[in-house]
């Protein structure tokens, strides 16, 4: 598939990015259609106006580097304007209801991308406001990640269907997206986590089914080499996630041997890359000899937040064309 030429089979008509699974295929793979045409407009220094006139409220409740810098730089490469609000400065850190302040800020500006905690405070800016609401993370789903990943895998293996991505770690909110997204998309999804820590079963059936739908496989396992068998992309995250420090030594005992390395990389495809969201801790959920090293792409990865992010604010509130 030329995702590039991508001809999109019904009209976008989502409002809101707060999951992938309230996306289409079809939708998703505009998305990653924008994201690439974007980028390549950037990279050749064409203009970019979809978003002139416009800005996006960014609420930060959690700390980011590549959120932060991604959105602020692509609304701005689009045309339009960036807002930063974190929840320490604002009334809704203060106690303000959040139906309040999506009321107030409808008012004032085009979209609210939040970064948070609860996905149940995404979802009620979404009910209350009456502009786009893009999820930047919370505790439950990250996919403006996981569009970045997917065109990752795009651009280094010219498809997407038919691939395995291997999982290894905590199952997450980002094990949620990526199985999710990859499941939507035709990708098998191979999922590593130790008891405790699997992935949510309720967001596991989704993906299940999106599978069986779309002809791919999702699998949860203890095994790490077991997932990682013949996957074309290797993944993992941070052990403890933000909010989660406080567990972090008993969580380091769950998970030592969950590990992305020279191990993993035997059973894999000679031809595998390697993704993680970041940040990382080398020595913990991934070797240096990996991360550092010739199947690593995480810095591609880190770069195309930028231009996915791009593809999803045109979508929900660009003016329409680039």
């Amino acid at each position: 598939m030329d995702l590039m030429n991508y001809q999109a089979k019904a009209p976008f008509t989502q409002k809101h990015l707060l999951t992938l699974q309230d996306w289409s295929e079809d939708e998703i793979y505009q998305c990653l259609s924008h994201a690439l045409k974007l980028k390549a407009m950037q990279k050749s220094g064409q203009k970019q106006s979809c978003l002139s006139g416009k800005t996006l409220a960014m609420i930060f409740a959690k700390s980011s580097t590549r959120t932060r810098v991604s959105f602020e730089v692509g609304a701005s490469q689009l045309g339009g304007s960036a807002l930063f609000l974190s929840t320490s400065d604002i009334q809704l850190g203060r106690g303000e209801p959040i139906s309040d302040t999506a009321q107030v800020l409808s008012r004032m500006v085009d979209g609210i991308m939040i970064r948070t905690f609860k996905q149940s405070d995404l979802e009620a800016l979404a009910k209350y406001g009456s502009i786009p609401i893009i999820n930047g993370l919370t505790d439950e789903f990250h996919p403006c990640q996981v569009l970045a990943d997917l065109m990752t895998i795009y651009e280094k293996k010219g498809t997407l269907k038919g691939l395995k991505l291997a999982f290894v770690g905590d199952g997450n909110n980002m094990a949620h997206s990526l199985m999710i997204g990859c499941s939507k998309l035709g990708l098998d999804v191979s999922i590593a986590s130790p008891d405790g820590y699997k992935p949510n079963p309720v967001y596991t059936a989704w993906a299940v089914a999106n599978a069986e739908k779309h002809g791919s496989k999702v699998t949860i396992c203890t095994d790490p080499l077991e997932a990682c068998k013949d996957a074309d992309v290797l993944y993992t995250d941070v052990w403890a996630s933000m909010g989660q420090e406080g567990e972090a030594e008993v969580r380091k005992q769950a998970f030592s041997s969950y590990q992305i390395n020279a191990d993993c990389l035997a059973v894999a495809k000679k031809d595998c890359i390697f993704l993680h969201c970041l940040p990382a801790h080398r020595g913990e959920e991934v070797t240096s000899e990996v991360i550092d090293g010739a199947h690593s792409v995480i810095f591609d990865e880190a770069e195309n937040r930028l231009h996915a992010q791009k593809g999803v604010m045109a979508l929900l509130m660009g003016n329409g064309g680039f």
